[in-house]
């Protein structure tokens, strides 16, 4: 099963990049986000808002993909 705290930590890894700097980039720019340290909270406990995932991974570049599993 996906674990998507892991999966944004390694995309911001891989961008050079923090939480706490995205999630202020993008409050800055008038997304409708939580705060740095709500944020923090909402993954730990994996209660995240899809939307705030998404919009998260389009700022990285990436995006989510939904797929049939292979049995």
């Amino acid at each position: 099963m996906l674990d998507i705290k892991l999966e944004l930590e390694i995309a911001l890894l891989r961008k050079g990049l923090s939480m706490r700097k995205v999630i202020s980039k993008l409050l800055d720019s008038g997304f409708d986000v939580p705060k740095s340290g709500a944020m923090s909270y909402q993954l730990k406990n994996k209660r995240v808002r899809f939307d705030t995932v998404q919009t998260i991974l389009d700022y990285l570049g990436y995006e989510l993909v939904i797929r049939e599993k292979n049995k």
